[in-house]
C-alpha cells in the first residue's frame, strides 16, 4: 500500500473518486490527471482504462488504482 508521500512521487494512473448519490449513483474516474468519465460499476472503471489504452488493470493495486471514498465494491453513497 502506498503512503501519501509515495502516491505523490508515484500517483496511481487511475484514480476513482467517491460516490456521487445520483439515481443511478456514479463515480467520476481520472486516468493520468485527466478526467475520463462516470462509472456506474467496476467494469465502467476497466472500460475507460482500457480507451486510455492501460494495459496493466488490477483493481486490486493501488499502484494501479487510487480507491477514494471506497474500494471497488463501494458504489452506492
Amino acid at each position: 500500500m502506498l503512503n501519501d508521500a509515495q502516491e505523490a512521487v508515484h500517483p496511481a494512473p487511475i484514480v476513482v473518486l467517491p460516490v456521487v448519490p445520483d439515481d443511478p449513483p456514479y463515480r467520476v474516474v481520472e486516468i493520468k490527471g485527466e478526467v475520463a468519465g462516470t462509472a456506474h460499476d467496476m467494469l465502467d472503471v476497466i472500460r475507460l482504462a482500457r480507451q486510455a489504452e492501460l494495459t496493466h488493470i488490477d483493481l486490486d493495486d493501488p499502484a494501479v488504482v487510487r480507491w477514494i471514498g471506497g474500494d471497488q465494491y463501494k458504489w452506492v453513497p
